[in-house]
């Protein structure tokens, strides 16, 4: 859980924030989201899956997708930057060791007791990098401290419970996949809330990462003369 919370949890932040420093949003994020392909490599390796047709075309249709939503063919298009690039996909690395172990920690202990532990060693991991001190030298006004509570909660707390809740109940590669949702609710969202425009690439792309989820969702078909073992009933 030690090594969860700070290879995982927090290193994919940080990573991920300096990716889009050094780079912007579409290389930093096209490049973080090529985790699934890491999961999928990761668990065909070690023999917990198959690379069979139906998940190697939904995390491909997820990468595709992706890339289509933010933009990656338009203007703002890749920028590379040594740093930002190897940040980026160490942070996709990152994003994917925590899905994988996540999902193995979760299967023999307590969901809160996980997120917790997590959480509490990514908070000390950034208390030796950034000390307290550091931050209230810094002098924030009570709305700023209010509105990193509001966003710590809203954009942290709850979607990691949401998300270890989910590796408890599906397999890393799907999970992950799934997760490809998060750019495409963002481009949605900014579309309704921000009237921002909705190109024709990006709606593409939108499809392209539903119809993946609904791959990578999809029950894997028995082989034939496969027996279904029944428990009894006590």
């Amino acid at each position: 859980m030690f090594l969860l919370g700070i290879l995982g949890v927090a290193a994919s932040n940080y990573l991920y924030y300096l990716a889009i420093q050094r780079t912007n949003v579409a290389t930093a994020i096209t490049l973080q989201y090529t985790a699934p392909v890491w999961v999928l490599l990761y668990t065909v390796a070690r023999g917990v899956q198959k690379p069979t047709l139906q998940r190697v075309a939904a995390v491909g249709l997820a990468v595709a997708g992706i890339a289509l939503v933010i933009g990656i063919f338009g203007a703002g298009g890749f920028r590379l930057d040594t740093i930002g690039v190897l940040a980026a996909l160490l942070a996709a690395l990152s994003f994917a060791f925590y899905n994988v172990g996540g999902h193995s920690i979760l299967a023999r202990y307590d969901r809160w007791t996980v997120l917790l532990y997590t959480l509490i060693s990514a908070t000390l991991f950034w208390a030796v990098v950034n000390p307290p001190w550091k931050i209230a030298a810094a002098h924030y006004a009570g709305s700023q401290w209010l509105f990193l509570l509001g966003f710590s909660l809203v954009s942290v707390l709850g979607p990691f419970s949401f998300y270890f809740a989910a590796l408890q109940h599906l397999e890393p590669t799907r999970a992950i996949v799934t997760s490809c949702l998060e750019p495409v609710f963002s481009i949605l969202i900014a579309a309704l809330a921000l009237g921002e425009m909705l190109r024709p690439l990006q709606t593409l792309g939108i499809a392209l990462v539903l119809v993946a989820i609904v791959v990578v969702q999809w029950p894997d078909r028995k082989s034939p003369g496969a027996v279904t073992i029944v428990q009894p009933i006590d």
